[in-house]
């Protein structure tokens, strides 16, 4: 079953940790004419879905073609113990999350590099324990 435009604003609008207050504060209308968009009781007009994807700081386009479960299924990057710490890169970003990776491995390293060379200071300093 296809999501409404309504739907998809409002799970945009979720997912961008906005609330009804401040997307009805933008556009100049209360929260609950607002709220009347987002349940479908209002005629929603072109010039008003532009307005709000500005707000959401996406396209129109975007808004339209939204699936919030592709969405969940390219950020859902990494699972818990089910597959035993592993990650999984679905997304269309996978370099990207490649590099961020690494770039967490470089700093752990470094990080243990300096924890074992304060370890030897102390060993130097006041002996094995």
């Amino acid at each position: 079953m296809a999501t409404s435009i309504k739907n998809k604003i409002k799970s945009i609008r979720e997912l961008k940790n906005y609330t009804q207050e401040y997307m009805a504060d933008q556009l100049g209308v209360t929260q609950a004419g607002y709220s009347k968009i987002e349940k479908g009781r209002t005629i929603l007009s072109y010039v008003k879905l532009v307005e709000i994807a500005r707000i959401l700081e996406v396209s129109v386009e975007d808004i339209i073609s939204f699936d919030s479960q592709r969405y969940f299924n390219n950020y859902n990057t990494v699972k818990g113990n089910s597959n035993n710490g592993s990650i999984l890169i679905n997304s269309s970003n996978d370099e990207a999350l490649k590099e961020l990776y690494e770039d967490k491995i470089k700093l752990l390293e470094k990080l243990l590099n300096k924890t074992e060379e304060e370890l030897d200071r102390y060993k130097m300093k006041f002996g094995h324990i």
